[in-house]
Protein backbone atom coordinates (compact mmCIF):
# COMPACT_ATOMS: atom_id res chain seq x y z
CA UNK A 1 0.00 0.00 0.00
CA UNK A 2 1.39 3.57 -1.05
CA UNK A 3 -0.04 6.81 0.76
CA UNK A 4 -1.32 9.99 -1.28
CA UNK A 5 -2.52 13.29 -0.14
CA UNK A 6 -5.73 14.94 -1.37
CA UNK A 7 -5.84 18.80 -1.08
CA UNK A 8 -9.19 19.37 -1.69
CA UNK A 9 -10.49 22.60 -2.99
CA UNK A 10 -8.10 25.69 -3.48
CA UNK A 11 -8.73 29.20 -2.82
CA UNK A 12 -10.15 28.73 0.72
CA UNK A 13 -7.46 30.97 2.50
CA UNK A 14 -5.16 27.77 3.13
CA UNK A 15 -3.12 27.99 -0.20
CA UNK A 16 0.38 28.38 1.60
CA UNK A 17 -0.91 25.67 4.15
CA UNK A 18 -1.55 22.87 1.44
CA UNK A 19 1.23 24.10 -0.63
CA UNK A 20 3.43 23.26 2.99
CA UNK A 21 1.54 20.19 3.46
CA UNK A 22 2.11 18.78 -0.38
CA UNK A 23 5.99 19.32 -0.18
CA UNK A 24 6.23 17.54 3.32
CA UNK A 25 4.44 14.47 1.74
CA UNK A 26 6.99 14.70 -0.90
CA UNK A 27 9.75 14.97 1.62
CA UNK A 28 8.06 11.86 3.07
CA UNK A 29 8.26 9.69 0.32
CA UNK A 30 4.32 9.68 -0.29
CA UNK A 31 3.07 8.61 -3.86
CA UNK A 32 0.80 10.98 -4.59
CA UNK A 33 -1.03 14.81 -4.54
CA UNK A 34 -4.37 15.07 -5.72
CA UNK A 35 -5.82 18.52 -6.22
CA UNK A 36 -9.83 18.98 -6.46
CA UNK A 37 -12.02 21.50 -8.57
CA UNK A 38 -15.67 22.04 -8.36
CA UNK A 39 -16.80 26.03 -9.70
CA UNK A 40 -13.95 27.71 -7.96
CA UNK A 41 -10.28 27.24 -8.43
CA UNK A 42 -9.40 24.66 -11.70
CA UNK A 43 -7.45 22.09 -10.49
CA UNK A 44 -4.88 21.99 -13.38
CA UNK A 45 -3.47 25.43 -12.01
CA UNK A 46 -2.94 24.17 -8.99
CA UNK A 47 -0.90 20.63 -9.84
CA UNK A 48 1.16 22.91 -12.15
CA UNK A 49 2.24 24.93 -8.98
CA UNK A 50 2.64 22.07 -6.80
CA UNK A 51 4.72 20.16 -9.73
CA UNK A 52 6.53 22.95 -10.17
CA UNK A 53 7.66 23.13 -5.78
CA UNK A 54 7.98 19.14 -5.78
CA UNK A 55 10.47 16.48 -6.57
CA UNK A 56 9.81 12.90 -6.65
CA UNK A 57 5.59 12.99 -5.28
CA UNK A 58 3.46 12.58 -8.64
CA UNK A 59 0.31 14.86 -8.96
CA UNK A 60 -3.19 13.85 -9.78
CA UNK A 61 -6.45 15.31 -10.40
CA UNK A 62 -9.25 14.38 -8.44
CA UNK A 63 -10.81 15.41 -10.42
CA UNK A 64 -11.38 17.03 -13.84
CA UNK A 65 -15.10 17.47 -14.41
CA UNK A 66 -15.70 15.90 -17.50
CA UNK A 67 -18.21 18.39 -18.48
CA UNK A 68 -15.90 21.54 -17.76
CA UNK A 69 -13.23 20.74 -20.96
CA UNK A 70 -13.66 19.03 -24.11
CA UNK A 71 -11.92 15.68 -24.42
CA UNK A 72 -9.23 17.56 -26.80
CA UNK A 73 -8.50 20.27 -24.34
CA UNK A 74 -8.33 17.59 -21.42
CA UNK A 75 -5.67 15.65 -23.28
CA UNK A 76 -3.94 18.76 -23.76
CA UNK A 77 -4.14 19.65 -20.03
CA UNK A 78 -2.63 16.14 -19.29
CA UNK A 79 0.20 16.22 -22.05
CA UNK A 80 1.18 19.59 -20.54
CA UNK A 81 0.88 18.73 -16.99
CA UNK A 82 3.02 15.43 -17.59
CA UNK A 83 5.49 17.16 -19.58
CA UNK A 84 6.25 20.02 -17.01
CA UNK A 85 6.26 17.63 -13.82
CA UNK A 86 8.84 15.33 -15.77
CA UNK A 87 6.10 12.57 -15.91
CA UNK A 88 4.30 12.77 -12.26
CA UNK A 89 0.50 13.15 -13.76
CA UNK A 90 -2.50 11.16 -13.37
CA UNK A 91 -5.64 11.86 -14.81
CA UNK A 92 -8.29 11.56 -12.83
CA UNK A 93 -12.05 12.14 -14.35
CA UNK A 94 -15.71 12.60 -13.52
CA UNK A 95 -19.06 14.05 -14.43
CA UNK A 96 -19.86 16.09 -11.53
CA UNK A 97 -23.18 16.28 -10.96
CA UNK A 98 -26.03 17.64 -12.47
CA UNK A 99 -26.26 20.84 -10.41
CA UNK A 100 -22.71 21.98 -11.92
CA UNK A 101 -22.77 20.19 -15.04
CA UNK A 102 -25.82 21.66 -16.08
CA UNK A 103 -25.35 24.87 -14.20
CA UNK A 104 -21.90 26.07 -14.31
CA UNK A 105 -20.51 24.17 -17.61
CA UNK A 106 -24.10 24.54 -19.26
CA UNK A 107 -23.87 21.01 -20.63
CA UNK A 108 -26.63 18.39 -20.46
CA UNK A 109 -26.29 15.75 -17.79
CA UNK A 110 -27.99 13.17 -19.78
CA UNK A 111 -26.40 9.34 -20.21
CA UNK A 112 -22.95 9.67 -18.12
CA UNK A 113 -21.71 6.81 -18.79
CA UNK A 114 -21.98 7.02 -22.60
CA UNK A 115 -20.13 10.06 -22.28
CA UNK A 116 -17.23 9.21 -19.92
CA UNK A 117 -16.84 5.95 -22.28
CA UNK A 118 -16.24 8.06 -25.46
CA UNK A 119 -14.73 10.59 -23.65
CA UNK A 120 -12.04 8.56 -21.98
CA UNK A 121 -11.76 7.04 -25.46
CA UNK A 122 -10.88 10.53 -27.23
CA UNK A 123 -8.33 11.52 -24.67
CA UNK A 124 -6.52 7.85 -24.99
CA UNK A 125 -6.54 8.40 -28.79
CA UNK A 126 -5.23 12.24 -28.67
CA UNK A 127 -2.44 11.26 -25.64
CA UNK A 128 -0.85 8.61 -28.35
CA UNK A 129 -0.63 11.37 -30.61
CA UNK A 130 -3.36 9.54 -33.51
CA UNK A 131 -4.81 11.67 -35.51
CA UNK A 132 -8.12 12.65 -33.84
CA UNK A 133 -11.14 11.02 -36.15
CA UNK A 134 -14.14 10.26 -33.62
CA UNK A 135 -17.96 9.56 -33.98
CA UNK A 136 -19.96 9.14 -31.23
CA UNK A 137 -23.24 9.87 -30.24
CA UNK A 138 -21.63 12.80 -27.89
CA UNK A 139 -18.50 13.78 -29.86
CA UNK A 140 -17.71 13.69 -33.65
CA UNK A 141 -14.28 14.91 -34.93
CA UNK A 142 -13.57 16.97 -37.04
CA UNK A 143 -17.36 18.23 -37.42
CA UNK A 144 -18.18 16.87 -40.74
CA UNK A 145 -19.38 19.70 -43.29
CA UNK A 146 -16.74 22.10 -42.36
CA UNK A 147 -13.13 23.22 -42.72
CA UNK A 148 -12.08 21.01 -39.28
CA UNK A 149 -9.34 18.37 -40.02
CA UNK A 150 -8.15 15.64 -38.39
CA UNK A 151 -5.09 17.33 -36.16
CA UNK A 152 -2.46 15.41 -34.00
CA UNK A 153 -0.97 16.58 -30.52
CA UNK A 154 2.23 18.28 -30.88
CA UNK A 155 2.91 18.22 -27.51
CA UNK A 156 5.14 14.53 -26.09
CA UNK A 157 3.98 13.40 -22.98
CA UNK A 158 6.90 12.31 -20.69
CA UNK A 159 5.68 8.82 -20.95
CA UNK A 160 4.19 6.31 -22.97
CA UNK A 161 0.80 6.52 -21.28
CA UNK A 162 -0.66 8.84 -18.81
CA UNK A 163 -2.74 6.74 -16.29
CA UNK A 164 -6.29 7.20 -16.41
CA UNK A 165 -8.53 7.68 -13.04
CA UNK A 166 -12.61 7.38 -12.81
CA UNK A 167 -14.27 9.01 -10.00
CA UNK A 168 -17.20 6.22 -9.62
CA UNK A 169 -19.85 5.13 -6.97
CA UNK A 170 -22.76 3.27 -8.74
CA UNK A 171 -22.22 -0.18 -9.99
CA UNK A 172 -22.69 0.27 -13.70
CA UNK A 173 -20.05 3.00 -13.60
CA UNK A 174 -17.71 1.09 -11.24
CA UNK A 175 -17.71 -1.60 -13.89
CA UNK A 176 -17.35 0.75 -16.48
CA UNK A 177 -13.84 2.41 -14.69
CA UNK A 178 -12.17 -1.80 -14.72
CA UNK A 179 -13.03 -1.91 -18.59
CA UNK A 180 -11.36 1.76 -19.30
CA UNK A 181 -9.52 2.80 -16.88
CA UNK A 182 -5.98 2.39 -14.94
CA UNK A 183 -7.20 3.38 -11.38
CA UNK A 184 -10.53 4.03 -9.15
CA UNK A 185 -10.92 7.19 -7.22
CA UNK A 186 -13.93 6.14 -4.64
CA UNK A 187 -15.53 8.58 -2.18
CA UNK A 188 -16.88 7.19 1.39
CA UNK A 189 -15.20 4.41 1.25
CA UNK A 190 -15.79 1.56 3.92
CA UNK A 191 -13.67 -1.87 3.89
CA UNK A 192 -16.90 -3.24 5.20
CA UNK A 193 -18.89 -2.47 1.97
CA UNK A 194 -16.04 -2.23 -0.03
CA UNK A 195 -16.93 -5.90 -1.71
CA UNK A 196 -19.61 -5.75 -3.82
CA UNK A 197 -18.31 -2.24 -5.43
CA UNK A 198 -14.59 -3.56 -6.05
CA UNK A 199 -16.43 -7.11 -7.61
CA UNK A 200 -18.06 -4.88 -10.06
CA UNK A 201 -14.30 -3.05 -10.92
CA UNK A 202 -12.99 -6.79 -11.43
CA UNK A 203 -16.04 -7.39 -13.89
CA UNK A 204 -14.98 -4.33 -16.26
CA UNK A 205 -11.09 -5.36 -15.82
CA UNK A 206 -12.66 -9.29 -17.22
CA UNK A 207 -14.15 -7.26 -19.95
CA UNK A 208 -11.07 -5.82 -20.87
CA UNK A 209 -9.29 -8.98 -20.75
CA UNK A 210 -7.43 -7.84 -17.56
CA UNK A 211 -7.04 -8.85 -13.78
CA UNK A 212 -7.15 -6.32 -10.56
CA UNK A 213 -3.76 -6.76 -10.85
CA UNK A 214 -1.85 -3.42 -11.34
CA UNK A 215 -5.18 -1.59 -11.11
CA UNK A 216 -5.06 1.22 -8.59
CA UNK A 217 -8.13 1.75 -5.89
CA UNK A 218 -6.78 4.82 -4.07
CA UNK A 219 -10.22 6.26 -1.69
CA UNK A 220 -9.63 9.85 -0.10
CA UNK A 221 -10.48 8.89 3.50
CA UNK A 222 -10.22 11.44 6.51
CA UNK A 223 -7.63 11.29 9.04
CA UNK A 224 -7.84 12.42 12.54
CA UNK A 225 -5.19 11.83 15.30
CA UNK A 226 -6.79 11.85 18.83
CA UNK A 227 -7.56 9.69 21.45
CA UNK A 228 -11.17 10.97 21.84
CA UNK A 229 -12.88 9.14 19.19
CA UNK A 230 -16.09 11.27 19.23
CA UNK A 231 -14.14 14.45 19.36
CA UNK A 232 -11.78 13.44 16.43
CA UNK A 233 -15.50 12.85 14.23
CA UNK A 234 -15.88 15.88 14.95
CA UNK A 235 -14.04 17.94 12.20
CA UNK A 236 -15.50 15.17 9.63
CA UNK A 237 -18.83 15.55 10.23
CA UNK A 238 -19.34 19.14 8.03
CA UNK A 239 -17.31 17.34 5.14
CA UNK A 240 -19.92 14.39 5.06
CA UNK A 241 -23.15 16.29 5.80
CA UNK A 242 -21.96 18.30 2.60
CA UNK A 243 -21.79 15.49 0.68
CA UNK A 244 -24.70 13.21 1.80
CA UNK A 245 -27.02 16.69 2.21
CA UNK A 246 -25.83 19.33 0.04
CA UNK A 247 -24.16 18.18 -3.46
CA UNK A 248 -27.32 17.57 -5.53
CA UNK A 249 -31.10 17.84 -5.90
CA UNK A 250 -32.97 16.13 -3.17
CA UNK A 251 -33.72 13.86 -5.62
CA UNK A 252 -30.52 13.17 -7.48
CA UNK A 253 -27.83 13.08 -5.44
CA UNK A 254 -25.12 10.17 -5.70
CA UNK A 255 -23.01 10.67 -2.39
CA UNK A 256 -26.64 10.41 -0.21
CA UNK A 257 -27.68 7.32 -2.20
CA UNK A 258 -24.38 5.76 -1.61
CA UNK A 259 -24.83 6.54 2.42
CA UNK A 260 -28.31 4.77 1.99
CA UNK A 261 -26.92 1.56 -0.18
CA UNK A 262 -24.54 1.15 2.92
CA UNK A 263 -27.56 0.60 5.23
CA UNK A 264 -27.85 4.87 6.50
CA UNK A 265 -31.00 5.65 4.52
CA UNK A 266 -32.50 7.21 7.57
CA UNK A 267 -29.68 9.64 8.54
CA UNK A 268 -29.17 10.40 5.28
CA UNK A 269 -32.47 11.54 4.82
CA UNK A 270 -31.93 13.46 7.98
CA UNK A 271 -28.82 15.07 6.92
CA UNK A 272 -30.17 15.85 3.34
CA UNK A 273 -33.44 17.78 4.92
CA UNK A 274 -31.31 19.55 7.23
CA UNK A 275 -28.77 20.86 5.01
CA UNK A 276 -31.45 21.93 2.07
CA UNK A 277 -32.97 23.75 4.74
CA UNK A 278 -29.42 25.82 6.01
CA UNK A 279 -29.23 23.88 9.08
CA UNK A 280 -25.39 23.11 8.20
CA UNK A 281 -25.11 22.21 12.18
CA UNK A 282 -28.39 19.92 12.65
CA UNK A 283 -26.83 18.51 9.02
CA UNK A 284 -23.44 17.93 10.41
CA UNK A 285 -24.79 16.53 14.24
CA UNK A 286 -26.90 14.20 12.00
CA UNK A 287 -24.14 12.13 10.26
CA UNK A 288 -23.90 8.83 12.35
CA UNK A 289 -20.69 8.27 14.54
CA UNK A 290 -20.66 4.71 12.52
CA UNK A 291 -20.53 6.17 9.45
CA UNK A 292 -17.84 8.28 9.96
CA UNK A 293 -15.98 5.93 11.36
CA UNK A 294 -15.70 3.48 8.76
CA UNK A 295 -14.94 5.87 6.01
CA UNK A 296 -12.12 8.08 8.23
CA UNK A 297 -9.05 6.94 10.00
CA UNK A 298 -9.67 8.36 13.06
CA UNK A 299 -8.09 7.86 16.72
CA UNK A 300 -4.82 6.95 18.10
CA UNK A 301 -2.24 6.02 16.08
CA UNK A 302 -2.23 2.45 17.06
CA UNK A 303 -6.00 2.23 16.03
CA UNK A 304 -5.50 3.58 12.57
CA UNK A 305 -2.54 0.90 12.29
CA UNK A 306 -4.94 -1.68 12.73
CA UNK A 307 -7.69 0.05 10.61
CA UNK A 308 -4.77 -0.26 7.96
CA UNK A 309 -5.10 -4.12 7.34
CA UNK A 310 -8.73 -3.58 6.62
CA UNK A 311 -8.52 -1.55 3.69
CA UNK A 312 -5.81 -3.36 2.40
CA UNK A 313 -7.78 -6.78 2.33
CA UNK A 314 -10.66 -4.68 0.63
CA UNK A 315 -7.90 -3.87 -2.71
CA UNK A 316 -7.24 -0.69 -1.34
CA UNK A 317 -3.62 0.00 -3.19
CA UNK A 318 -2.95 3.92 -2.22
CA UNK A 319 -4.40 4.95 0.45
CA UNK A 320 -5.24 8.89 0.19
CA UNK A 321 -5.37 11.22 3.27
CA UNK A 322 -7.30 14.19 3.73
CA UNK A 323 -6.62 16.43 6.88
CA UNK A 324 -9.21 18.69 8.49
CA UNK A 325 -8.33 19.92 11.12
CA UNK A 326 -5.59 21.57 13.21
CA UNK A 327 -2.84 24.13 12.73
CA UNK A 328 -0.78 23.70 9.58
CA UNK A 329 1.62 22.34 11.80
CA UNK A 330 -0.11 19.74 13.30
CA UNK A 331 -1.32 18.70 10.02
CA UNK A 332 2.48 18.06 8.89
CA UNK A 333 2.61 15.72 11.85
CA UNK A 334 -0.81 14.27 11.33
CA UNK A 335 1.79 13.06 7.64
CA UNK A 336 4.20 12.34 9.67
CA UNK A 337 2.80 10.07 11.83
CA UNK A 338 0.78 8.50 9.29
CA UNK A 339 3.94 7.74 7.61
CA UNK A 340 5.29 5.94 10.63
CA UNK A 341 1.68 4.15 11.09
CA UNK A 342 1.85 2.48 7.58
CA UNK A 343 5.39 1.53 8.26
CA UNK A 344 5.04 -0.11 11.55
CA UNK A 345 2.04 -1.85 10.00
CA UNK A 346 4.14 -3.91 7.31
CA UNK A 347 1.71 -3.05 4.61
CA UNK A 348 3.57 -0.36 2.40
CA UNK A 349 5.99 -0.74 0.01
Amino acid sequence: MRLGINLGYWGAGNDADNLALAREADRLGYSVVWAAEAYGSDAATVLAWVAAQTERIDVGSAIFQIPGRTPANCAMTAATLDTLSGGRFRLGLGVSGPQVSEGWHGVRFDKPLARTREYVDIVTKALRREKLTYEGEFFTLPLPDGPGKALTLTVHPVRERIPIYLAAIGPKNLELTGEIADGWLPIFFAPEHAGDHVSAVARGREKAGRTLEGFDIVPTVPLVFGDDLEACAGPVRAYSALYIGGMGSRDKNFYNQLASRMGYDEAAGQVQDRYLARDYAGAAAAVPFEFIDQTSLIGPPARVQDRLHAYAEAGVTTLTVATYSGTIEERLQMLRTMAEVLDASGLGE
